[in-house]
This record gives structure tokens, sequence and C-alpha cells, in this order.
């Protein structure tokens, strides 16, 4: 209860501007200069900050910088204190996959390869593309990200009339990629972190870095399983604490009951 709480208010403080779905504006203040730790596009309408996967993008496909110092750092930052707890705290997008897991639809596991997509979406869409092409789009947001095409395409096509007429090809296949990805978030917990989320590649590379993270005490674990059995992101809490799957939600450490397992 306490996470799904820090997950509300983390969505509301990075999406405050309410008001601009009815009038279809976007915010452009002062606060746009920063990034939110999770995934948020810098297009929904209520968004205060910049996204930072279409930030890291947009300044390694301008002409004047090949990196985004800023940005990199940031995530290194925000991946060394937390990890993916960012994903499992402090992203919209993750609450909002987990909303749509709770419809009552039979659920699946993940044939587990498909966990290295993100990681072929972050180098070839979010770091090769934007430096080859140069064209100043972010490829990754452009061409794919369901997140985009959720928080700011829909509701700005429902608010500008305008924005209709110009429907193409390229929205009709985010749109198809947005139906794909709500339905596996339907019967697999978090499909979009596991398999396309290419910020929660970054973090879960800081996974076993970072302060904010699991310890099993082994001579307290009795390998009872029953860490294994609940986790929703697949993985062996006992076996591999600091996965780079883990986003620290603490359904482990709850059930554990030797309290070996603690964050």
């Amino acid at each position: 209860m306490k996470r799904k709480l820090i997950q509300i208010v983390a969505t509301l403080i990075t999406n405050s501007q309410l008001t601009n779905f009815l009038s279809g504006k976007l915010y452009k203040g002062s606060l746009k200069n920063f990034c939110s730790p999770g995934l948020n596009c810098y297009s929904c309408p209520a968004a205060n900050f910049s996204c930072p996967l279409g930030a890291m993008q947009t300044i390694i496909a301008s002409a004047r910088f090949s990196l985004s110092y800023y940005v990199t750092g940031f995530l290194i930052l925000i991946g060394l204190l937390i990890g993916r707890g960012v994903c499992g705290f402090l992203c919209p997008f993750g609450l909002l996959q987990e909303i749509f897991y709770k419809l009552p639809l039979p659920k699946i596991n993940l044939w587990r390869p498909l966990i290295y997509l993100k990681y072929f979406l972050l180098v070839i869409f979010v770091l090769m593309l934007p430096a080859i092409l140069k064209l100043g789009d972010p490829a990754f947001c452009e061409y794919i990200c369901p997140a985009g095409t959720f928080e700011a395409a829909i509701p700005m096509l429902i608010t500008h009339q305008e924005f209709r007429s110009a429907i193409g090809d390229l929205f009709k296949l985010k749109m198809i990629i947005l139906i794909a990805t709500l339905i596996g978030c339907m019967i697999n917990y978090r499909f979009f972190c596991k398999v396309l989320c290419p910020l929660g590649a970054i973090y879960g590379l800081t996974n076993k870095f970072s302060i904010y993270r699991l310890h099993v005490d082994e001579n307290l674990c009795i390998n009872c399983g029953r860490c294994k059995k609940i986790c929703k992101m697949e993985i062996d809490p006992s076996k591999n604490p600091n996965s780079i799957e883990c986003i620290r939600c603490g359904d482990c450490e709850k059930i554990c009951p030797k309290k070996a397992i603690r964050i």
C-alpha cells in the first residue's frame, strides 16, 4: 500500500497540469528544463518535466552535441542511488501498467529471451539512430514509444480536430504497438518494463551498484522458494537479489518467513 501511494504521488508531481487535458495545451515552463526520473512523455499535456530518454535522443541527434552530459549524468546518479527502484516507485507508466494488469484476464509468464529486446532498443533507437541520422528527432519516441502514444498523441488528437487529418501510417503503426503493449501488460506484469523500456534497461545496469538494493542473509534463508513464487518480475531474489529486472517492490521482503531478505 505504501509503494502504491508513492507511485500515485510521484505520478501527480510529474503530471500536475491536469487541466491541460481539457485545453490541449502543453506546459512549457521552466520545469521542462529538467527531466523526470521515470518514463513520462514530454508532450503529455499534464507533464511538468521532460522525458530523460527523449532529451538524450534529441541532444545526441543535434549538430552541436554528440552526448548529453546532463541527462547521462542524471541517469547515472539516479541509477546509483536507487537503480530500478525508479521503475517500482517513480514511473507513471509503470503505475499505468500495474492498473492494466489488475484486469481479470488469464496471466502468463514471459518468454525470458524477450527481456533483452529493451537493450537492443536502447542501443539502436536511443543511441545509434539519433547519432547517425542527425535529424533532431528522438527515434525511439518517434517510431516506437507506446507511452508517448497513450499520454500525448491520443489526448492531443481528442482536443485538436485539425491534427486528425494528419493521421498517417506512422500513427497507425504506433497504435498497433500501443495496443499490443497494453494487451501484454494485461496478461504479464509490467510487460513494457520487461521487454520494451530502454530507460529500464539503463537503470537495470546500475542495479548491482545502487545504494537502494536487496540483501539476502544466506544464514537465515531456508530456500523455501516463496520469494521466487511471489516475484511478478519473474526472478529468484534469493539467488539473484540485485537482478537487472528487480524493481525493488519489496514483495519478497514481506513474504520471507525468516526475514532473510531486506532492502
